[in-house]
């Protein structure tokens, strides 16, 4: 698996960081690879991307959620991934931190798949860029879940 790891501070207060984030059907408005994320329910999503130039799918798993701190998850079908967002309050800003770690698909001579590891950082830093600009050109955020789960379980 590979791992990338990046961070960035949002000119607003971690509430609305967080409460944005949350909207995950929102996320191809940001993230340029993604072409679709639907919401299942609390804690299942389906995704649909393009990832060098071929429609990748997956069902993740929110494994974890505490409001205005983390979010994390894993894939249960499709691209093997996981990940977690932390959020900290910095001076009346958020940091955002990303981690994910994946599964590069296999090519020829492992070039698509060397290709994409030294591709993905410098995407997920451009994400976390036009997340910045999304949520700081909006008076707030277009929805909230302010649901927890822990231990794979959903407290509302």
């Amino acid at each position: 698996m590979a791992h990338v790891e990046k961070s960035i501070e949002v000119d607003k207060p971690i509430d609305q960081v967080y409460a944005q984030w949350t909207q995950f059907e929102e996320f191809p408005k940001f993230m340029e690879n993604v072409e679709e994320v639907r919401q299942l329910d609390d804690k299942h999503l389906e995704w649909k991307a393009k990832v060098a130039g071929t429609e990748r799918q997956w069902k993740a798993e929110i494994v974890e959620q505490q409001p205005n701190r983390v979010i994390a998850w894993r894939a249960t079908t499709g691209e093997k991934n996981a990940g977690k967002v932390e959020f900290e309050p910095v001076n009346g800003h958020t940091k955002v931190k990303l981690a994910i770690d994946y599964d590069p698909p296999k090519g020829a001579a492992g070039e698509i798949a060397d290709t994409l590891v030294q591709a993905t950082p410098r995407s997920v830093e451009n994400d976390l860029k036009r997340f910045k600009e999304f949520i700081e050109h909006r008076p707030a955020p277009t929805g909230k879940w302010s649901g927890e789960i822990r231990s794979g379980q959903v407290k509302k």
